[in-house]
């Protein structure tokens, strides 16, 4: 073997060697690079938070990188609500990607002077009145069960949700007002018991008769209150 030369045993392990120093201490590395800082922020899937909320929850340093971890930022973007998942990327050289999947409201509150989103928990969303808020039922209260009942009825008959103007807790039960008609549940139905509410709903359109009340608060059975009665 010619003096100076390495094994190819000892090329493999230098090779190893280098790429666990890129590997472990790259980032840190590449972080300390003007080259690589923050210089812009693109967000996706915020149809209700504000672009510059989501900007100031992630709470970047002056000198951030696109290499800085992603985990506390992510975190951040959690805590700031209405925040259903989010991962944060990045793109070279300076660009920190935000991906958002947002919490559906399921209805409006009034609160402090104005009606506010709510999620099907009861929960206040922190979304930007300037934000586009879809047209929802206009709650009583934010109350869980109320909440509850209007997201298990826009799941199980989205056409029926659209046509809800008010909801309602009255005592252990829940009042829906749609056009002029009224449908009654109680605050745990079910979905079998709001299907079953709306298949009569549905029976009676097409019989074209006119009723007042749709109550499916009796197990097994729907009563229903006619026009006029």
């Amino acid at each position: 073997m010619a003096p100076g030369r390495l094994k190819p045993g000892w090329k493999v392990l230098g090779a190893a060697a280098l790429l666990a120093a890129l590997w472990f201490g790259g980032p840190l590395v590449l972080r300390r690079m003007d080259f690589f800082r923050v210089r812009r922020i693109e967000i996706t899937g915020a149809q209700y938070l504000a672009p510059n909320s989501v900007s100031a929850a992630l709470g970047l340093r002056r000198d951030a990188s696109v290499f800085d971890a992603a985990g506390p930022l992510e975190r951040r973007l959690r805590d700031l609500g209405g925040v259903q998942r989010v991962d944060v990327g990045r793109r070279l050289p300076g660009t920190l990607t935000v991906a958002l999947r947002e919490t559906e409201p399921v209805a409006l509150i009034p609160r402090r002077g104005a009606l506010t989103p709510v999620d099907d928990r009861g929960r206040v969303l922190p979304y930007e009145p300037t934000q586009a808020v879809p047209d929802l039922p206009i709650a009583t209260s934010a109350d869980s069960g109320l909440t509850r009942v209007l997201a298990s009825v826009r799941d199980a008959d989205p056409a029926l949700f659209a046509r809800i103007v008010s909801a309602a807790r009255v005592k252990d039960d829940v009042l829906l007002d749609l056009e002029g008609q009224r449908f009654w549940f109680t605050a745990n139905a079910t979905t079998e018991d709001i299907r079953a509410v709306t298949a009569v709903a549905q029976d009676l359109a097409r019989q074209r008769r006119s009723y007042r009340e749709l109550d499916g608060r009796f197990s097994g059975q729907v009563i229903v209150r006619w026009a006029g009665a």
